[in-house]
């Protein structure tokens, strides 16, 4: 198309699910959220989630606009280590300025990224992406943490089967970076993994080793279908699987189907 960068191109329909899930999360805020309310299996208070969003929201945008930023190893235990000391230098806890940081820094890696300023792969807290892979990890970072702000202040969550599509090529790329070793030994195993209603990719273990690819293979061992929002709160440790199963939100087939119970063990939600 005439006049338009191409490098800055969002694939189709993550800017908006950007913009909305920001803006969203914002609402949460402003609706009179208590801020020193507990956010449900976490430390933090809706206040500290919040600052979290604001800081790690700023940190994609620089990242987008080609700056250098270094946050952990890309461990777990250095991703919690860091998100506490950038909390504790960064006293802001109140609704209103939270909630416009967390859109204005929304809004400023969109600009960076149709600018094209990062160009190839950038250095992210889980390691080297593709510049739309940043952006999935924008929006799967601002999922998982809009999902424990509505749950603290009792409002619905924005998590839907469109958006969870869009968090897919993230979480492909940060699967083998997020690897239980320790459960992966001694297991050889080849899982097909689809999404109802689209989305899809395959998983192979083999030597402690994890290998994910965007096609399911020709000959997976294990198949699991799983509703699309389920997939997603059990990827980022929200939820567990064995609710999820009585519930048929996660159907098995294949030829070793007592191998999808211990999927999700091999990786540890960053």
């Amino acid at each position: 198309m005439a006049g338009q960068d191409i490098r800055g191109a969002l694939p189709e329909g993550l800017g908006a699910a950007l913009r909305e899930t920001a803006e969203e999360i914002a609402a949460l805020l402003r609706g009179g959220a208590d801020m020193e309310l507990a956010v449900p299996g976490s430390e933090w208070t809706v206040g500290e989630a919040a600052a979290h969003l604001a800081q790690a929201n700023e940190l994609m945008a620089d990242i987008a606009a080609g700056r250098a930023r270094s946050y952990g190893d890309g461990t777990p235990q250095s991703l919690a280590a860091a998100n506490e000391r950038a909390l504790s230098e960064f006293g802001e806890r109140r609704a209103e300025p939270l909630a416009a940081m967390i859109v204005a820094q929304t809004d400023a890696y969109l600009r960076a990224r149709a600018e094209g300023a990062a160009a190839g792969s950038v250095v992210t807290p889980l390691g080297p992406m593709e510049p739309d892979v940043l952006g999935s990890y924008l929006l799967t970072h601002m999922l998982g943490h809009g999902y424990d702000l509505a749950r603290a202040l009792g409002r619905p969550h924005m998590i839907d089967r469109a958006r969870v599509g869009l968090t897919l090529p993230f979480l492909i790329t940060a699967m083998p970076r997020v690897t239980d070793s320790a459960r992966t030994a001694g297991l050889t195993a080849r899982y097909a993994i689809r999404l109802w209603g689209g989305g899809r990719f395959g998983v192979a273990v083999r030597g402690g080793a994890v290998a994910v690819d965007p096609q399911p293979p020709a000959r997976a061992d294990c198949t699991i279908l799983i509703e699309p929002v389920t997939f997603l709160l059990m990827a980022l440790g929200r939820r567990g699987q064995w609710s999820a199963l009585a519930q048929g939100r996660i159907l098995v087939r294949g030829r070793k189907p007592w191998l999808a119970p211990r999927f999700p063990a091999l990786f540890t939600a960053p």
